[in-house]
């Protein structure tokens, strides 16, 4: 199978076929098509114990039970409320503070209870025990799409915890829900702590710092704790939170990048996932913003857009992914971000998903087309930015393509496009500096190294956790990129420094 069609294959298949895929069945798991790059697996010589060069019924049942232990990994170590440090006045965000969460499930099979509601709108109930408090009956999900179909059986999967779902008043540190990732392409579980470091000195960004997950006794490992984009976000960053919120879900087709596609609100619903009350006049606004920023000319844009959209904030977002290179974002699939209409009926482009930024865009997670830049000409649009090879990326990159207007409409005003270029040069500036990025890898490393060292789920090596940072190591990602050299994150930082500073 050559490459292009692995890619559509798993593209499709990922499409269309989300909630009939088991735990396992992603590639490289079992009833999945290999990694692209992968070599065959040897399996005869070791189970013809006939010596007539094929397996029987017997031999292919030994077999497959080796391959299904291989693929389950060990039970991480045990661990007890007792062993772990707890705290009581630390937020629950605080960067150097690392939290243990012990989640009690009423079944042996929770995983793979999980794994079949995954895709669904049903959460599974077990009691949480955190710094001494037990919160009954917290609801639990897996999470995410690629960071799901992509791990295996046994393995660290994303998951989702509706703290209110017994009890609608129970809270942990004031929050109702938590998102604990499991750095699905980045080994060094840097990269998304490191992207909202620097994003909270110019855009709302989530919170972001780590947790410990301890389930049925038993340590699954360090997790990625990031803040939820809800009303409790929003009235962190703003003087209320009330208004309309959507996700844009990440997509390799995606065109849900502010495009306008006529007047019919059916059309957006497809690409816009409203988070709040489904209210006719919210889905008015969000065309209207559509179709001002598809038909207004340039001269009159601004005039145009200051009443409806956070100007300033949206040039802001776009230079953060460029200059960091989120290439899971709106540059790449005119999706994986959130909007937020004001009360005063103004927009806000906020981040959403981060863990792919900071290293050139081929040498993070899957393979271009679907999750890093597609490999050819769009679908639908214009011209699509190509993957680059160093952290050598064009910051005009997408601004051809009609289908992103935050960029194609927007960069074509001068007085904007000059604001854009001034935050990328101040955040190359102020920010990709690792003089003052390293202190923040250090304390970080430190805080969770132990435990990733003795966890037995997770998706990188040890080498790559402690070295990824400053050194190059050998990837273990998905497809091509398994076993090649990857980028550390210090020389992305000098050398996207280096770049953006001399343009």
């Amino acid at each position: 199978m050559s490459t292009s069609s692995a890619i559509l294959l798993f593209t499709l298949s990922a499409a269309l076929l989300p909630a009939q895929r088991g735990p396992g069945r992603g590639p490289g798991g079992p009833g999945g098509f290999p990694p692209m790059g992968m070599s065959e697996r040897k399996l005869v010589k070791d189970f013809d114990k006939d010596g007539d060069g094929k397996l029987n019924a017997t031999e292919r049942q030994a077999a497959r039970a080796s391959l299904n232990r291989r693929n389950r990994p060990e039970p991480g170590p045990a661990l007890t409320p007792d062993q772990v440090k707890q705290y009581t006045s630390q937020p629950l965000y605080d960067r150097n503070t690392l939290r243990t969460l012990f989640l009690t499930f009423e079944s042996k099979d929770w995983e793979q209870e999980l794994a079949d509601f995954h895709n669904s709108d049903v959460e599974v109930p077990a009691d949480l025990l955190v710094d001494g408090k037990a919160i009954p009956g917290v609801g639990v999900h897996f999470r995410g799409a690629s960071s799901f179909m992509m791990v295996g059986e046994g393995q660290k999967r994303s998951l989702n915890l509706s703290i209110d779902y017994t009890d609608s008043k129970a809270r942990l540190g004031g929050y109702r829900t938590l998102n604990l990732l499991n750095s699905n392409g980045d080994p060094t579980l840097l990269r998304t702590l490191l992207y909202a470091e620097i994003g909270r000195h110019y855009v709302p960004i989530p919170k972001v710092n780590y947790m410990r997950v301890v389930i049925n006794g038993e340590s699954w490992g360090i997790y990625v704790n990031v803040q939820q984009f809800n009303s409790d976000f929003l009235s962190e960053w703003f003087p209320s939170s009330k208004g309309a919120r959507w996700k844009t879900p990440g997509s390799p087709m995606g065109r849900a990048g502010l495009d306008y596609i006529g007047d019919d609100p059916a059309a957006y619903k497809r690409l816009y996932e409203i988070k709040t009350k489904d209210d006719p006049k919210d889905w008015a606004a969000l065309i209207q913003l559509c179709k001002t920023l598809k038909e207004t000319p340039p001269d009159k844009l601004e005039a145009a857009l200051a009443p409806m959209l956070d100007i300033d904030g949206a040039l802001k977002f776009l230079a953060l992914e460029k200059a960091l290179i989120n290439s899971d974002g709106y540059w790449t699939r005119a999706s994986d971000y959130n909007l937020f209409l004001d009360n005063k009926g103004r927009f806000h482009v906020i981040p959403h998903d981060f863990n792919e930024a900071l290293a050139p865009a081929e040498m993070m997670g899957p393979p271009p087309g679907f999750g890093g830049p597609p490999m050819g000409g769009p679908p639908m649009g214009g011209p699509r930015p190509r993957a680059p090879q160093e952290a050598d990326l064009d910051i005009f990159a997408g601004e051809k393509d009609p289908a992103k207007p935050l960029l194609h409409k927007l960069l074509a005003v001068p007085a904007l496009r000059e604001k854009y270029v001034a935050y990328i040069k101040d955040i190359a500036t102020n920010w990709l500096d690792w003089q003052k990025l390293e202190p923040i890898v250090q304390e970080a490393q430190a805080l969770i190294a132990a435990d990733v060292k003795t966890d037995t789920r997770k998706l990188g090596s040890i080498e790559a956790f402690l070295k990824g940072a400053a050194e190059e190591v050998t990837s273990q990602g998905f497809g091509p990129f398994g076993g090649r050299p990857q980028m550390s994150i210090k020389t992305f930082v000098e050398k996207r420094r280096a770049f953006l500073l001399s343009r």
